[in-house]
């Protein structure tokens, strides 16, 4: 076999479906996690800075967001190894594999372990979908002070008395409690936000997060579906293997009860 035919006898057992669904889930897992942590930080420093000046009404809102950045650290780690878990399941489950080892017996724990892997991506579909719908509420909040601000710069309102009548007050979101000082930034303060690079790059990073976690979604739907078709193959192919295990064993007793006929034909002559 020349190097040519070699290669593409190679590429032949890569499971192409598997490798698309692992790169994708990466990918939006280290855009979450990434930008969801950069996001978080810039997020605590708008926070402080402009709408919560004392530390103690948003100490809560911070031991939070501390313990949200763990979590990511977990988030990416888990999720490296499980696509790599994924990825590995999916190379020696594919019948482009088996047809480039040979034939394999499959055996009922792995047949367990597959299914257990469909199960697992189903829970964390489910996981993630609550994830991607947690992710935009921030999104929500900074477009909508971000559309304030617009509404500030407008020509109908800049320059006007009015405009130091249009207000944000974060209070309103829960995300600190109603006594927090001053809670409302109205006006050109407002509008001073909306310039900062903080308030920036934080709400860009937000949205890109929760793309990330809608990739990941989409990921783990991809990896349900190629999980599910390789446990109907694994399934399908214990039954083959039983029906040519039984299969070989009538031949060997029809070969033997032949061999017997012909030793006790040729002891009569």
């Amino acid at each position: 076999m020349g190097c040519f035919e070699c290669c593409i006898k190679c590429l032949g057992g890569v499971p192409y479906a598997s490798l698309v669904a692992t790169i994708l889930c990466f990918s939006g897992v280290a855009l979450f996690c990434g930008c969801g942590h950069v996001a978080l930080a810039g997020t605590v420093a708008i926070l402080e800075q402009h709408f919560s000046t004392n530390t103690s009404d948003h100490a809560l809102l911070s031991e939070v967001i501390q313990l949200m950045q763990y979590v990511i650290y977990g988030i990416a780690s888990f999720f490296f190894l499980y696509g790599i878990i994924l990825l590995a399941e999916g190379f020696y489950t594919t019948s482009a594999v088996k047809e480039l080892h040979g034939e394999f017996k499959t055996t009922a724990c792995g047949r367990c372990i597959s299914g257990m892997f469909v199960f697992l991506t189903y829970v964390l579909g489910v996981a993630w979908l609550g994830v991607f719908g947690f992710s935009a509420v921030p999104v929500f909040m900074f477009y909508n002070i971000w559309s304030t601000c617009e509404v500030i710069k407008s020509p109908q309102t800049n320059g006007t008395a009015g405009v130091e009548q249009i207000c944000v007050d974060i209070r309103q979101y829960g995300i600190i409690p109603w006594n927090a000082f001053p809670g409302k930034i109205c006006g050109s303060a407002l509008e001073n936000i909306c310039n900062t690079n903080e308030f920036y790059m934080s709400y860009h990073l937000f949205i890109v997060a929760c793309a990330g976690a809608g990739a990941t979604v989409i990921a783990l739907i991809h990896f349900l579906m190629i999980l599910s078709s390789n446990w109907a193959y694994l399934k399908d192919a214990s039954k083959m293997q039983a029906y040519q295990d039984i299969k070989a064993k009538e031949e060997q007793e029809l070969q033997d009860i032949q061999s017997r006929s012909k030793e006790q034909l040729n002891s009569y002559t």
